[in-house]
């Protein structure tokens, strides 16, 4: 089909939100690498152990990798248009996130498949490299389930900018702060000075509601963004200012150096999410205004624009997948002796260990990417998203739930039903107008 010749040149895309994606997700896949640290006993892998565990100080890095954020910033901000035109129809808005929901649950579904099926074998034989990296092929898929949260959340955050602007912002900030006051049970003036260590060694109950409140934040900021209510590069060195700040008074009243970790019982920023993590989110909106004038500049070449164009297309299936690499990485370095065992942070060794292990997991990941890429582009892509609420609901509870179960049990069992529930809701989040049309009759 052609374009008439009186109609308008379609607007170029923005290569810049592609690209600040694309180098999120890269970000996170290489820090996730450098977190995994192989022990090996006569050469052979039998666990793991993270970075953070072993090594307080690595706490610092995570300031810098710790970037799912800037993930959340850049996608409501290319969302925000869309999002805006759909606010009056109600179905419309439904049938956006249904989309968005069966566009993570169908290539999730394959990964899980493939997860069992890699579980079954190893049950079968034997093969036990699959327990030393049980937890941590499932760890990562936490991000779908906050994206998912926050994206059902859009038009919300849409109706705050529009009818507060830059104080649904600071409204947010707010509620984490009492949140994390409350948590903390600060009584006086005096107790700000230990709030991190009162909060982080507290119940998290009450910390729970930051949990939506602070990963909503970064989604604030990014609508905000968009509509041009911040920007230039001196908002940007404030921002970084404003973030650095932040940090260092966080670290200073108590609050863990490290902005990842799973610790259930609250001893971490993230599970709940703290006031430490917004100081994270102010470093980044900076960076992204600081530079956008001559990344922009620099993203006008087409060398490069084609680089960040192949990026955008692999970087979500890269996330997906590069932790499985893992596992023919650690085979990879058994069979060439390669000194991937972590030793002890600090000493010489550590860091060639860790580049031998990165190297390693770049070389597997690449045809595992080759095939899910393959895999994925021969499957149908025009899929028609149900329109129907109820269908839209229960395959986005579904979704969840598959999720959750993967993620809090590990591949095994969590590969199995994690798999049954994303099927689940890959199937009910479809459109199905033979079985609708017999529903109505």
């Amino acid at each position: 089909m052609t374009r008439p010749r009186d109609a308008p040149e379609p607007a170029p895309r923005d290569r810049y939100p592609d690209a600040l994606r694309a180098v999120a997700l890269l970000v996170v896949v290489f820090g996730h690498w450098l977190a995994t640290l192989p022990r090996l006993v006569d050469g052979r892998m039998v666990s793991t152990e993270h970075l953070l565990t072993v090594w307080d100080t690595a706490g610092v890095l995570t300031w810098f990798l710790q970037v799912v954020p800037l993930f959340v910033f850049v996608s409501a901000a290319v969302s925000a248009d869309g999002a805006a035109r759909r606010l009056s129809e109600r179905s419309s808005q439904l049938s956006w996130w249904a989309g968005r929901a069966l566009g993570l649950a169908r290539p999730t579904v394959t990964y899980l498949a493939v997860l069992s099926v890699l579980v079954l074998i190893s049950v079968v034989t034997g093969a036990r490299l699959i327990g030393p990296l049980d937890q941590s092929l499932t760890v990562h898929l936490w991000f779908l389930l906050m994206l998912l949260a926050v994206q059902a959340l859009l038009p919300l955050s849409v109706r705050a900018d529009q009818r507060f602007g830059l104080g649904a912002v600071v409204g947010l900030v707010v509620i984490a702060a009492a949140a994390d006051l409350l948590r903390g049970q600060v009584t006086s003036v005096a107790e700000l000075l230990t709030l991190g260590e009162q909060v982080t060694t507290s119940r998290p109950d009450l910390g729970w509601t930051n949990l939506i409140t602070v990963w909503l934040l970064p989604q604030q900021l990014g609508i905000a963004w968009r509509r041009g209510r911040f920007g230039g590069p001196r908002t940007g060195a404030g921002f970084l200012v404003l973030g650095g700040v932040w940090l260092l008074a966080s670290v200073a009243s108590g609050y863990p150096v490290a902005m990842v970790g799973g610790d259930l019982a609250g001893g971490t920023n993230v599970l709940p999410p703290t006031l430490a993590l917004i100081g994270v989110m102010w470093l980044q909106v900076g960076g992204v205004l600081l530079f956008e004038g001559p990344a922009r500049r620099r993203l006008e070449g087409r060398r490069i624009g084609g680089v960040v164009t192949v990026l955008s297309v692999l970087s979500m299936p890269l996330y997906l997948w590069h932790k499985l690499a893992e596992l023919p990485a650690a085979w990879l370095g058994e069979v060439l002796g390669a000194p991937i065992d972590a030793g002890v942070p600090g000493e010489a060794g550590f860091w060639w260990g860790r580049l031998w292990w990165v190297v390693l997991c770049i070389v597997m990941v690449a045809p595992v990417l080759a095939g899910v890429v393959a895999f994925e582009s021969r499957r149908r892509r025009d899929v028609p998203v149900t329109t129907r609420r109820r269908s839209a609901w229960l395959g986005g509870t579904a979704l969840m739930i598959g999720i959750v179960a993967a993620l809090v049990l590990g591949a095994r069992p969590g590969a199995f039903l994690g798999l049954i529930g994303v099927a689940a809701a890959s199937w009910t989040l479809r459109d199905h107008p033979r079985i609708a049309a017999r529903a109505g009759t």
